[in-house]
């Protein structure tokens, strides 16, 4: 079994930065595809970066160019996110292979 958890959600002015970890523990596989998703209120979850083992990355048009998605070693991804903007307010939920979620960090953007 694999546990993911999240950390370095919070409150951040329009314009700030935050940068998202995603530790995973357990019995750990190489996974084809490791991802951020986020969920805000009233609204599906959706894809926000991914990354695959080769270290093709993929981005959702509305944060192209904001944000960078990373591996550390084996078992961490970040979410770096830079110009952060009041509709990018969410529950932030990283992903190994799309069968593992961590449990959520909130990010919220506002003055």
């Amino acid at each position: 079994q694999v546990q993911l958890v999240e950390s370095g959600g919070g409150l951040v002015q329009p314009g700030g930065s935050l940068r998202l970890s995603c530790a995973a523990s357990g019995s750990i596989l190489a996974f084809y595809f490791m991802g951020w998703y986020r969920q805000a209120p009233g609204k599906e979850r959706e894809l926000v970066a991914g990354i695959f083992n080769s270290g093709t990355t993929n981005y959702a048009d509305s944060v192209k160019g904001r944000f960078t998605i990373s591996r550390g070693n084996a078992n961490t991804i970040y979410l770096q996110m830079n110009s952060l903007k009041p509709e990018d307010t969410a529950v932030y939920y990283c992903t190994f292979g799309g069968s593992f979620w961590g449990q959520g960090t909130q990010v919220t953007v506002s003055s």
